[in-house]
């Protein structure tokens, strides 16, 4: 009777038409429920039946309606979907192809077919490349996918890695391109210094073969010392606009990772024709400095084109081991041995002015992964940095900072490194908290470049590691930029990079600004779209080593066992789900829920702008405590090391 009634039909209509509807970003649980998050504050619950129209991410328009007395919302229209291009493991069942996206919360598996002709070769657990081509919510309730590239087989030892790399849109392998050997296309190489015959020395880790870099220092009047600081003349080699050249600019870096490194120069380049080895005439920009007896740099710098010959390739622990007396490793001859000392002279003295006159990094540990060639995790190592690490980073600071200053004074383009410290609103907080701690520094104050670097002069004693750690939070990001302001972390006014050419193509692009200063020509113009280019892909770089690196921490915890184990973290994240802390012994980051903070949830309160957790009203965790902890579980499908804490230790 009702069923083709066009009144009431008319009526479903308008109703329809009036219900209300949202827009958020649907998200299911590992248990597949499902939600669609408004804000952060409102969200509503999607039924079953419903959620398997969506995927979780998908950004949708839903109607508000009601089951059991509770809001719901049903999905209606897809607004932009998770998965665009992806990788997914290919899987086989009953003849059909699915691929399964690759991550966390996604589970589906996704009907597909190959765009590649060679697929018989290809079995399940392989990992693709593929194009979401349908989706159930507006494609007929269907989910479809396309394979446009393969990614590695799944007994590949390195499948992570060309995983992660093909996520991000990074290159998995050098560069292919032909290369005209031993041909120099800069024009200007018969003007250049002939200093093979000075005792130029590189130190590096003991494996590095892309070697940017080598010094000489020697003993001048007045007690000061000259350092030459002679970097790979790259640009000989790579000529603007060429072929090479825009495949350096579109990858921006090499990418080290745990195992092993993708160069953003062919390795014929960057490990043998522009690497600095020991004993080969290369083409260098150098520049050389004057450095007195008390570590200024003086005023007479200059930079200049030259031949050099590396007379030693040394390490950082042998030389560390020599100068610390904690082996008996000693220097080839006693030429190479008066480099040594008389760098360390001027290491010392620079770090001395440093402290005073600008900021000195702070010693951070850092943690390798020692893998075997099938990727089996051998152990994990703290590397220190060490005096020899010091001696070529004061060196290359050194280096940048002349640089930066010659290109400024010269009215030269330069691609410059700039860091603004704290923004307005960030020194008005940061001035109340050190009142607190009566230390006057007022928001003008830290603003300014001089400010700025007393502020972490102070905050460098031991008692003040928790205002420190809340006050770094405010700090902003360093970024590249063609005009020059002061570097606030470094305490420079100015900085601009260039002595990683091989490595970095931020510094590719200062030695053609250095050369256009040297030889008085018209500097090559370049789009500001470069600048972004750069920071983008080195965003991708470190989201890669991040993904990398969580990876090996989690097989490295299942393979050794090391769940039950206790280790000290130290705490750098407070949020309402619980804390984020680091383990001192390995560097693994760790989550330990609230359930394990405290048994009644009424008596917790997590304040997570200032980084405190309270029981019962009291400060019972903060940033920066060291905490011992028990490892409870080891999710491989989130990458999360979940613990518990024992006890605080300070």
């Amino acid at each position: 009777m009702f069923e083709n009634n066009r009144i009431l039909l008319n009526l479903k209509k308008k109703l329809k038409i009036n219900t209300p509807r949202v827009e958020g970003i649907v998200k299911k649980s590992n248990k597949g429920f499902g939600f669609l998050e408004i804000n952060s504050k409102n969200s509503y619950f999607i039924p079953p039946k419903k959620i398997k129209k969506v995927m979780h991410g998908d950004k949708i328009i839903a109607r508000i309606g009601f089951s059991k007395n509770r809001e719901i919302v049903i999905p209606e229209k897809l607004v932009e979907p998770f998965l665009n291009t992806f990788v997914g493991r290919l899987q086989k069942i009953n003849k059909k192809l699915f691929i399964i996206p690759d991550y966390p919360f996604l589970k589906e598996f996704i009907p597909c077919n190959f765009l590649l002709k060679d697929k018989l070769s290809y079995e399940s657990g392989d990992w693709f490349l593929a194009k979401l081509t349908k989706h159930k919510l507006k494609d007929n309730n269907v989910f479809h996918a396309e394979i446009i590239k393969f990614i590695s087989k799944k007994k590949d030892p390195f499948t992570q890695w060309f995983v992660t790399l093909t996520k991000h849109g990074l290159k998995s392998s050098e560069p292919k391109c032909k290369i005209k050997k031993n041909i120099l296309f800069d024009e200007n190489f018969k003007k250049r210094k002939d200093l093979t015959h000075l005792n130029f020395i590189t130190i590096d880790s003991n494996n590095t073969q892309d070697i940017d870099d080598a010094v000489f220092i020697k003993k001048v009047e007045n007690d000061c010392l000259e350092l030459t600081v002679a970097i790979s003349d790259v640009t000989s080699y790579v000529n603007y606009n060429s072929e090479l050249d825009i495949i350096a600019s579109k990858r921006g870096f090499t990418n080290y990772l745990p195992g092993f490194n993708i160069p953003m120069l062919p390795r014929f380049l960057s490990e043998n024709l522009c690497s600095l080895q020991p004993y080969e005439k290369r083409p260098v920009l150098a520049c050389t400095m004057i450095i007195s007896k008390n570590g200024k740099i003086k005023k007479n710098s200059n930079f200049f084109l030259a031949w050099i010959k590396s007379h030693g390739k040394l390490s950082y622990k042998n030389v560390s081991d020599f100068l610390e007396k904690k082996s008996f490793w000693k220097p080839l001859n006693k030429k190479i041995e008066e480099q040594i000392l008389l760098l360390y002279d001027f290491c010392i003295s620079r770090i001395k002015w440093r402290k005073k006159n600008s900021l000195i990094f702070p010693d951070r540990n850092e943690y390798k992964f020692n893998l075997s060639k099938n990727c089996e995790i051998l152990n994990i190592s703290i590397e220190k940095r060490r005096i020899a690490h010091k001696i070529i980073e004061e060196c290359m600071i050194s280096a940048n900072f002349i640089a930066a200053n010659t290109l400024f004074k010269n009215k030269c383009l330069g691609l410059y490194n700039n860091h603004s410290g704290f923004d307005l609103s960030g020194a008005n907080q940061i001035s109340l908290l050190l009142i607190k701690k009566k230390i006057f520094i007022n928001s003008k104050e830290l603003l300014t470049l001089k400010g700025f670097c007393n502020l972490y002069r102070i905050l460098e004693n031991k008692k003040y590691k928790y205002l420190n750690s809340r006050i770094r939070r405010f700090q902003s990001f360093s970024e590249i930029s063609f005009n020059p302001h002061p570097h606030y972390a470094l305490g420079f006014k100015r900085y601009a990079t260039w002595t990683s050419p091989i490595r970095k193509y931020g510094d590719l692009i200062n030695h053609r600004f250095l050369k256009s200063m040297i030889f008085n020509k018209k500097p090559i113009f370049l789009k500001n779209d470069i600048l972004q280019k750069i920071s983008n892909q080195k965003r991708k770089h470190r989201l890669s080593e991040r993904e990398i690196q969580d990876f090996l921490y989690i097989k490295y915890f299942k393979t050794k066992n090391l769940k039950n184990l206790i280790f000290n973290a130290e705490i750098f994240e407070v949020s309402k789900g619980g804390i984020r802390a680091k383990l001192l012994e390995n560097g693994a980051n760790i989550f330990i829920p609230n359930s394990f903070i405290h048994n009644i949830r009424s008596e917790l309160d997590f304040n997570k702008e200032e980084g405190l957790i309270f029981i019962n009203g009291k400060i019972f965790y903060k940033i920066s405590d060291i905490i011992k902890v028990n490892l409870i579980d080891i999710r491989i499908d989130t990458k999360n090391i979940i613990a518990k804490p024992i006890i605080k230790l300070k």
